[in-house]
């Protein structure tokens, strides 16, 4: 049995009765999300875009890749690539897929798409209305090493930035 409490503009909360793999039966509170995209812009000298973004529900900033929430219908990858321009200001030659994550599999259907953009030309940006965030550029290898530090807090952010580095590197 679905109960649907609440339906919003972004996420849909519901109440389902489900049987897990060991047969007991339990209520579970799904939080139900469109999944969303995340980009490690990098460019030719070897730098990353991070936004210094505020974030109320995490009680402030935090540093973060450019992402956002698919839209309905819309393929990960548009996203991504939309995402990118209305955020860093930048349009992506080379793309390449550095998988998905999971935010919180507990309670979240929520799937981010991780990429990999390179070959950076200029783009027109476009801030949306309630987007509050600076664009900085630093070397992949200092952005790896705030998200290793704890300085970087966001789990897409620190999972994509090591996936970049091990990307840029060869090793996957």
């Amino acid at each position: 049995m679905i109960q649907r409490p609440y339906s919003g503009k972004v996420i849909s909360l519901t109440l389902e009765q489900v049987t897990l793999p060991n047969g007991e039966e339990i209520e579970l509170e799904i939080v139900r999300h469109p999944g969303g995209a995340a980009i490690v812009a990098l460019d030719d000298t070897g730098r990353v875009c991070l936004l210094r973004q505020y974030r109320h529900a995490a009680g402030g900033w935090l540093w973060e890749l450019p992402a956002g929430k698919l839209d309905a219908g819309e393929p990960p990858g548009e996203t991504a690539r939309r995402e990118l321009a209305e955020e860093a200001g930048v349009a992506a030659a080379e793309w390449r897929s550095l998988g998905t994550v999971v935010s919180s599999p507990g309670v979240f259907t929520e799937v981010v798409h991780l990429y990999l953009a390179r070959g950076l030309v200029p783009a027109v940006a476009a801030r949306e209305h309630g987007e509050v965030f600076e664009a900085h550029w630093v070397p992949l290898e200092e952005a790896v090493a705030r998200a290793l530090s704890g300085d970087i807090t966001d789990g897409k952010t620190v999972i994509g930035l090591l996936r970049a580095a091990a990307a840029a590197a060869g090793a996957v």
